[in-house]
């Protein structure tokens, strides 16, 4: 077969398919699953997962990747068990660490406790709440541990942070409050 009769036999099926198309909707549709979508029930038998395993909870006593669970319970007991815990991040690079919890501590503590840590924050100032502690007070006797499960469960009318930060940057930002009452007691 010559090559001017390949071409006339291409020009002319191109003619047959040009000449059948209809305006409104397209006759021939190359990869179909691009034009027309399938939907899947969300927890039906029948889907992109066997035995409808989508949107399930997650098995028993697993959890997320990069998330620690908290050895102790949102309760005055817990909190005081809490106490004698020491950081369990790298001594090694405690200035790397007191620098990262200087930042997450003017972000999310700041604004309630003040910059030193005083308890005159912009919001007591305004006297938007009140009752902030110094970090300084004898009476409340912080430490690290303390600091951490305050930060992990809140307190009072301070909230939890957990969802804010993750453990590392909780443990971060407690060494840099230890850091702030020891300048305070000087």
């Amino acid at each position: 077969m010559n090559s001017f009769k390949k071409i006339g036999i291409v020009f002319g099926l191109l003619a047959v398919l040009v000449s059948c198309q209809d305006k409104s909707k397209p006759n021939y549709q190359y990869m179909p699953n691009m034009y027309e979508p399938v939907g899947y029930e969300t927890y039906s038998e029948v889907g992109i997962l066997p035995d409808a395993q989508e949107a399930m909870v997650p098995p028993a006593n697993t959890i997320p990747r990069g998330w620690m669970p908290y050895g102790y319970e949102n309760t005055p007991e817990g909190k005081e068990l809490a106490r004698v815990q020491l950081s369990p991040l790298d001594s090694l690079q405690r200035d790397a660490n007191l620098v990262k919890g200087a930042e997450l501590y003017d972000i999310y503590c700041a604004i309630c406790h003040g910059p030193k840590g005083k308890g005159q924050g912009t919001l007591v100032k305004r006297e938007k709440i009140l009752g902030v502690p110094s970090y300084d007070d004898a009476a409340r006797n912080i430490t690290v541990g303390t600091s951490f499960h305050t930060i992990q469960y809140g307190l009072n009318s301070m909230g939890s942070y957990a969802s804010q930060m993750n453990t590392e940057e909780m443990w971060q930002v407690s060494e840099y409050v230890m850091q702030l009452k020891q300048d305070l007691t000087k």
